[in-house]
């Protein structure tokens, strides 16, 4: 394990993963971190689903793939150079093409209200999955083309979808290929906009 602050200061989003399980234990020392999120009014609306399953898995990445391919043909012309670097990325890919969950060992998905007037709670324990996740050694992710997978009814009947509920996270988890020094990490972030009264 890592101090917090060592946590955050080299948390960064993992998009190779070894193929390796992610034990149950450490799974459910992660979920009791995202459980100990603060939300208003102690409100906790959040549940977990942990998919671990290939095919199941197989399912996701066909129903997301399709929408993230629009989305980049849809910003082609307007915006060529993020099409480029993008479609690189994809082409290098083996496969199965898997730019969705880069082929995490987990994937674990927040579900809360869809109209919960405090969305940021679901945020918050997004947060303390992520930074739990690398304080034991893990590499995570979030995936907002992850998240819009709600259309199709199969994959939302296996998640427990309701009419109500939202995805607001899709998190990947794993042991990263190549863990990053730490040091070099933190160079890449930008120094924050800060103004003092």
């Amino acid at each position: 394990m890592v101090d917090t602050w060592l946590a955050i200061a080299s948390r960064r989003e993992t998009r190779e993963y070894a193929d390796r399980p992610v034990p149950d234990e450490i799974v459910h020392t992660i979920l009791d971190a995202g459980r100990l999120a603060g939300s208003a009014s102690n409100r906790q609306p959040w549940r977990f689903v942990v998919v671990e399953n290939r095919e199941f898995k197989r399912k996701l990445l066909q129903t997301a793939l399709p929408i993230w391919k629009r989305f980049f043909e849809s910003i082609k012309g307007a915006d060529p150079d993020n099409y480029d670097k993008v479609m690189k990325l994809y082409n290098a890919l083996e496969e199965p093409k898997d730019i969705i969950y880069y082929s995490a060992p987990t994937i674990l998905f927040v579900i809360g209200p869809a109209d919960d007037p405090n969305p940021i709670n679901c945020a918050l324990a997004c947060e303390n999955i992520m930074l739990a996740a690398c304080s034991l050694g893990l590499g995570s992710c979030y995936t907002g083309f992850g998240s819009l997978v709600k259309s199709n009814p199969e994959v939302a009947q296996t998640l427990e979808l309701k009419d109500n509920e939202r995805i607001y996270g899709p998190i990947l988890l794993g042991y990263p290929k190549e863990m990053p020094e730490t040091e070099a990490l933190r160079w890449k972030k930008k120094e924050p906009v800060i103004k003092w009264i």
